[in-house]
């Protein structure tokens, strides 16, 4: 029977897409693996590969059409022997319009879709593509007996390739009537203040540009929201002097420049709080809902801005790396992340954040912590500034204001102040670094 191609989820915050570009057309032969559409996620414009074999029977999304919501019917595929005739009225996905809807009654509630449906029951009809029969057939497998992984369970060439033959099982025998799960809660929707019509009526006469949300401005909206709301974040400001950093980091770029490296402020701040997690091993931690975890390796995400809103690229290992390597691959990475070319395991993970405003002249911020990070470390502008020696003398040090907002359900007060005391100290002593 046809298949429908639903729009995928390419991000782990992907709710909704635009269908980029389309790179076959109706009548094309497609095949396992093969790259057939480019989608626009929340994040970055990514490439679909099909799941499954046959022609592409009928395209139900045309290219440039945004706000198709994830596992909504982009397309149908036909099978072997199968035709255009075959495919009925396909309901098309559904796209936003600048239109305004009519009043609806609530929609019914969303039913979760099984991440992977259960074998077939005897008797029962059995999906699965082509390729999926033949395999199954070299390895004298019983399709009947898989549980299939493709749109609405149907089996693909995945499922049977790692399946061993076994013999046919036994109808089980018909189980007692159960009380249905309870479905899981409505995600709440992305908190907006006021009403936009309420709003507008605030500024009528006046002449205002109205801006159309992406996708990236909406997850940066829900996400920071859902953070502000639901995290009960703490802070701990310290302040930390440059100069012996600033010198070692001059000391460096001149030896370093035969090699095209020059190393920034921001790449000692990412090494300094990479050996501090392992210093502090206790803060290198995340919030999982109903308990903690505490990881082994320093991943540090740090902020880059992009226009119309902002990435967190994460350096893996970033304890084990030199400082040389750091600077080389947060380049490579803030660059694909402006250009939105990065993809989402790489920007996806780590326990803490760095997010540094100094070179734009601010001297000290909070940061609101990017779930589930425990903690994020707000960078200030290194301003010249008095200050008492240790002899009591008055003299003038390059000082820069750190911020450390702290995740009160992971990290406590202590422990936070002794994570922040381990970056200042690799910070202040930056040879020790290298040790």
């Amino acid at each position: 029977m046809p298949v429908e191609i639903l729009m995928p989820a390419l991000s782990p915050t992907m709710e909704e897409g635009t269908l980029a570009k389309w790179l076959v057309k109706e009548g094309d032969a497609i095949t396992s693996g093969m790259v057939i559409a480019e989608i626009e996620t929340d994040k970055a414009t990514m490439e679909f590969e099909a799941v499954d074999e046959g022609t592409m029977g009928k395209i139900l999304v045309a290219e440039g059409t945004e706000g198709v919501k994830v596992n909504a019917p982009i397309a149908v595929l036909l099978e072997e022997g199968e035709s255009a005739s075959d495919i009925g009225t396909p309901k098309a996905a559904p796209a936003k319009t600048e239109a305004k809807a009519e009043a609806k009654p609530a929609a019914e509630p969303a039913k979760a879709e099984a991440p992977k449906a259960a074998p077939a029951a005897e008797g029962q009809r059995v999906f699965a593509s082509p390729l999926a029969r033949r395999i199954a057939k070299d390895k004298g497998l019983d399709l009947s007996a898989i549980a299939g992984s493709g749109p609405r369970g149907r089996i693909v060439k995945a499922d049977v390739e790692g399946a061993t033959a076994a013999p046919k099982a036994a109808a089980p025998a018909p189980a007692s009537p159960a009380a249905a799960p309870a479905a899981a809660p409505a995600k709440p929707a992305m908190p907006t203040g006021a009403d936009a019509n309420t709003v507008m009526k605030m500024f009528e006469g006046r002449t205002y540009e109205e801006v159309k949300l992406d996708g990236m401005r909406k997850t940066v909206a829900a996400r920071l929201t859902e953070a502000k709301q639901t995290i009960p974040h703490f802070y701990l400001r310290r302040s930390v002097e440059l100069d012996a950093l600033m010198a070692f980091r001059e000391q460096l770029n001149g030896q370093l420049a035969a090699r095209g490296v020059k190393l920034s402020v921001n790449d000692f701040i990412i090494k300094a709080s990479a050996m501090a997690l392992q210093k502090v091993p206790d803060a290198n931690a995340v919030w999982a809902g109903d308990r903690i975890l505490r990881l082994k390796p320093s991943d540090v995400a740090v902020a880059v801005a992009v226009e119309g809103g902002l990435f967190t690229p994460v350096i893996k290992d970033a304890h084990l790396k030199s400082l040389s390597a750091l600077s080389a691959e947060m380049k490579d990475l803030a660059t694909r992340a402006r250009n939105r070319k990065l993809a989402p395991h790489e920007y996806v993970g780590g326990s803490f954040a760095i997010s540094n405003l100094g070179m734009f002249g601010i001297e000290n911020f909070d940061a609101v912590i990017n779930p589930p990070h425990g903690s994020i470390l707000a960078v200030g502008a290194g301003i010249k500034t008095p200050v008492v020696k240790q002899d009591g003398t008055i003299g003038v040090a390059n000082v820069m204001s750190m911020t450390l907002s702290v995740d009160h359900r992971v990290i406590d007060g202590a422990l936070g102040a002794e994570f922040l005391a381990a970056i200042i100290e690799n910070l202040e002593n930056p040879l020790a670094m290298l040790a």
